[in-house]
């Protein structure tokens, strides 16, 4: 059984798939690797938002509940993932309504993520989000202790 060129060469296939609908010859793509390669896609996109989310709420739990190690570190962390959140919402904004959903999952990941890199019980950090996807997504919002 020989191999498709999807199954042998990704970079190859996406380029001649790409080459194919500029040049409209829709007969000769392979839709249905490239319908899974879409949705792939956008699972991506999803995946990355979830994971800044949880870069983001960590370091804001830290920042909330260890006021006496706040750094700069920190704080270019805090600005750096909302910078490419936003990027990331600008680019695809239907991830947007899913803000809501993703933040539940996020917040326990950064919990966790928050409780081992302070030493802190997790029962320390509220047990769900205090945060909302606005104050999130502010650039100028920092949470006092």
């Amino acid at each position: 059984m020989q191999q498709s060129l999807y199954d042998q060469d990704l970079y190859g296939w996406a380029t001649q798939t790409a080459r194919l609908v500029r040049e409209r010859r829709f007969s000769e793509i392979d839709a249905v690797n490239l319908a899974e390669e879409l949705e792939s896609m956008g699972k991506t996109e999803l995946r990355s938002l979830e994971s800044r989310l949880v870069v983001l709420l960590e370091h804001l739990l830290k920042w909330q509940h260890q006021p006496e190690q706040r750094s700069k570190s920190w704080r270019r962390t805090l600005i750096e993932q909302r910078k490419r959140i936003g990027r990331l919402l600008d680019d695809s904004p239907s991830l947007r309504p899913k803000l809501p959903e993703l933040l539940a999952d996020a917040y326990d990941s950064a919990l966790r993520w928050a409780a081992d890199e302070t030493g802190m019980d997790e029962s320390d950090f509220p047990p769900t989000c205090g945060y909302s996807i606005q104050q999130l997504l502010d650039a100028d919002y920092y949470p006092d202790t």
